[in-house]
């Protein structure tokens, strides 16, 4: 079983920066795969950034790529999101997930997700 708790979140102006992390425990993160996802107001829960288990592959939503960042830090239990040029239409609950490894990487797909973090609020004001 892993918990994820995410982090960083807060109130930034647009074009600003936040960068979110996701701290597990209960196991290590190293062969899972770790996804971003996020869900606005009104609107249903939507992919981010995703980042492989072996830490050689990242994707990422069209909306954010070139803004957003996933990166990983197995000897710390952590994965990150650096979140630069913020936009108004960022603002969401950000999730942390995670994918058990050693198959086929659904990155996108959040029901091949096994494990969910509460999620952190990110607003961006204009």
């Amino acid at each position: 079983q892993v918990q994820l708790v995410e982090s960083g979140g807060g109130l930034v102006q647009a074009g600003g920066s936040l960068r979110l992390s996701c701290a597990a425990s209960g196991r290590t993160l190293i062969g899972l795969s770790m996804g971003w996802f996020r869900q606005a107001p009104g609107k249903e829960r939507e992919f981010v950034a995703a980042i492989r288990w072996s830490g050689d592959s990242t994707y990422y939503a069209d909306s954010v790529k070139g803004r957003f960042t996933i990166s990983r830090d197995n000897a710390k239990n952590t994965v990150y999101l650096q979140m630069n040029s913020l936009k108004p239409e960022d603002t969401a609950v950000y999730y942390c997930a995670a994918q058990r490894g050693g198959g086929t990487w659904y990155a996108f797909s959040q029901t091949a997700y096994n494990y969910w973090g509460q999620g952190t609020q990110v607003t961006v004001s204009s």
